[in-house]
């Protein structure tokens, strides 16, 4: 399906922006910068608007939910914006018990450890994800040329949230059923596919002109895991969004982004992904090398040194922005999210320096 005239890439808002750009392979002339979790808990104005409203509240409230997206664009000047929600809103929009805890993060009600609580798992309801379109539809009427970015939790992840029931260092019960039950295993990862691909889909035909696939606990994995045992469900998910081209026929940019899987970047490329996204442990020069020189890259600012002077902190951006040249195009982001306790100034300069404005 075309997406609507309407559309920020149909209608020519954010075709030429420099993230859709550089997602494409196309290097700008002003490199692009954005943060994963720029809209959050170090800015003081959403910390305000948070007050009193628990996080997926917050999420499935459209006005408030675009506001909070549309903050840090204010503040920093990033050239995107990324929609605020949660990986697990498609989980809860499923009918699946779940909370996010403060200070330890998703909790899940009645967590998945046989093949028949798998089978009780029931597909998501398009109209369940209205509040989403709504808030996307929003935020991109505030936006103008800025692109928005829709994300979503790749199977793997929301699938060890479910089993572990909420965070885990290791991902032991989530890798045990793997191993113990694999066609369950295969059954879970295709419905979590499902319901991260609908929330995927649902962003993009609102407006949404680039998304991101967000695989938090892909490092737990060897190479050979990861490439027959969830690979093939990372890219059930981005098939949702399979068809929906602008006028010109092309696709919607697709990031793919895993902590910890620097070991096989090209198996995450391969399923679909226009542009892969690195952490902070493998320069991008190295991780240009293992594509082949082929792919955009987006990365890979260390969040640790973001506490660090700024003469120690200038020094690593730049040394950041010196070896995404390598590569065919690169959109300056950290290697993982912004941490809360970070200096909301310090992002706002570090977007100064990539923009070649100090």
């Amino acid at each position: 399906m075309s997406l609507s005239a309407e559309h920020p890439l149909v209608d020519g808002r954010t075709t030429r922006s420099p993230l859709v750009r550089a997602l494409r392979g196309d290097r700008p002339e002003r490199t692009p910068v954005w943060f994963m979790r720029q809209a959050g808990r170090s800015l003081p104005e959403y910390r305000e608007l948070r007050v009193s409203t628990k996080m997926l509240d917050a999420c499935l409230d459209p006005a408030l939910a675009s506001e909070i997206t549309l903050q840090p664009v204010r503040r920093h000047g990033v050239d995107a914006a990324v929609f605020f929600s949660d990986i697990v809103v498609p989980v809860l929009l499923a009918g699946v018990g779940v909370e996010i805890v403060p200070g330890r993060g998703p909790v899940i009600d009645e967590p998945i450890r046989t093949a028949s609580d798998v089978l009780k798992l029931r597909p998501i309801d398009p109209a369940a994800l209205d509040p989403i379109r709504a808030a996307v539809k929003l935020t991109v009427a505030e936006l103008g040329e800025t692109p928005l970015i829709g994300f979503a939790g790749a199977p793997f992840t929301l699938a060890s949230y479910l089993v572990e029931g909420g965070p885990s260092k290791d991902q032991g019960r989530a890798r045990a059923l793997m191993y113990s039950d694999p066609h369950a295993w295969a059954t879970l990862l295709n419905w979590c596919a499902d319901v991260s691909g609908e929330f995927l889909r649902a962003q993009v035909e609102s407006g949404a002109s680039a998304v991101q696939l967000f695989d938090s606990w892909v490092g737990s994995l060897s190479r050979r895991d990861y490439q027959r045992r969830v690979a093939p469900h990372s890219e059930r998910a981005f098939s949702h969004l399979r068809g929906i081209a602008d006028a010109d026929d092309r696709t919607v940019p697709k990031i793919h982004f895993g902590l910890g899987g620097g070991e096989f970047l090209d198996v995450m490329r391969d399923i679909g992904a226009d542009a892969i996204g690195v952490d902070w442990r493998i320069p991008l020069d190295e991780a240009n090398r293992r594509l082949g020189g082929t792919t955009p890259l987006q990365g890979n600012i260390d969040s640790a040194l973001l506490a660090a002077s700024w003469s120690t902190l200038r020094s690593h951006v730049d040394d950041v922005i010196d070896r995404g040249r390598d590569a065919p195009a690169h959109v300056v982001n950290l290697g993982h999210g912004v941490p809360p306790e970070t200096d909301p100034d310090v992002l706002t300069r570090i977007v100064r320096v990539v923009h070649g404005e100090e």
